[in-house]
C-alpha cells in the first residue's frame, strides 16, 4: 500500500514540502517523484495524472488522483482513521482544521513577498505592513492553539498534526527572511528548524541545481542556523 507523491523542488516549493511531511511524518509508505517545476516540464511530468496542474499530487494505492494538499490531508485523514493526523479533541480539532484552511486560502502578502528558501537566509529584508499584518495573525492563531491545546509539547497542540504540516512553510520564511516575531513563536519554529524530516527534506534541497536561479535578490546572504560559515 504506497502512496505516490509527485513535488517540485525542494528548496522553493512550500507545497510540496507540506505533501511530503504529511506523508514522512505519519508513517505513510511513498514514493517521491520530482517534477519540473522550475525546469519548465511540469505540465508534462503531470500529464498522466489529470486534473492536476500543481504541486503536489498525490496519487492513492487504489489509484486516485488528489491535487491539493488540502485534499491530499482529508483524504489520509479519511483513509486512517486510527492515526492521529488531528488531535483527538473535538474543540482542538475543530481549532487546527480552522487554522489549516485560514493557512490554505490565506497569507498572501507573506507568500508573495517572501518565496520559501531552506538553503541560506537573506539579509537586508524588510517587511510590508502587509506582510507584519500577516505574521500578526499567524501568530495569535499560534498563540491561540498553544494557550488552548498545546499542553507541554512542542507542536500547536502538543502532539505533532496537520496543523504544523501546513505552518512549516511559515516557519522557513520565517527563518529565511529574518522576520521579526515574539520568542514563543521562535521557539515554534526552532521546533521545525530541528525536526528531523524537515533536516531530511532541508539535506535533499541542497544537491539540487537551479539554472537560473528562481528568485534572484541582491541582498547579502548569510548561512541556515546550525550551518558552518
Amino acid at each position: 500500500m504506497t502512496y505516490q507523491l509527485y513535488i517540485g523542488d525542494r528548496t522553493f516549493s512550500s507545497w510540496s514540502l507540506r505533501g511530503w511531511l504529511m506523508l514522512e511524518k505519519f508513517g505513510q509508505p511513498f514514493q517521491t517523484t520530482m517534477v519540473g517545476l522550475y525546469a519548465g516540464t511540469m505540465k508534462a511530468d503531470l500529464a498522466h495524472l489529470a486534473p492536476a496542474r500543481t504541486v503536489p499530487v498525490m496519487q492513492t494505492p487504489g489509484g486516485h488522483v488528489l491535487t491539493d494538499s488540502l485534499s491530499m490531508a482529508e483524504t489520509l485523514v479519511e483513509t486512517h482513521p486510527d492515526i492521529d493526523f488531528y488531535p483527538k479533541d473535538p474543540a482542538a480539532r475543530a481549532l487546527a482544521r480552522n487554522l489549516i484552511a485560514e493557512m490554505h486560502s490565506g497569507f498572501t502578502a507573506l507568500r508573495d513577498a517572501c518565496p520559501m528558501m531552506v538553503r541560506f537566509r537573506w539579509n537586508g529584508f524588510q517587511p510590508s505592513p502587509a506582510v507584519r499584518d500577516d505574521l500578526a495573525r499567524i501568530e495569535h492563531l499560534w498563540d491561540l492553539a498553544r494557550a488552548r491545546h498545546g499542553g507541554s509539547g512542542p507542536w500547536l497542540f502538543g502532539a505533532y498534526s496537520l496543523a504544523d504540516v501546513f505552518y512549516a512553510p511559515v516557519a522557513m520564511r520565517i527563518t529565511a527572511y529574518d522576520l521579526p516575531v515574539s520568542a514563543a513563536s521562535q521557539a515554534y519554529v526552532a521546533a521545525h528548524l530541528a525536526d528531523p524530516a524537515f533536516l531530511a527534506w532541508r539535506k535533499a534541497s541542497l544537491k539540487e541545481v537551479h539554472e537560473p536561479w528562481p528568485y534572484p535578490l541582491d541582498w547579502p546572504q548569510f548561512p541556515w542556523p546550525g550551518d558552518i560559515n
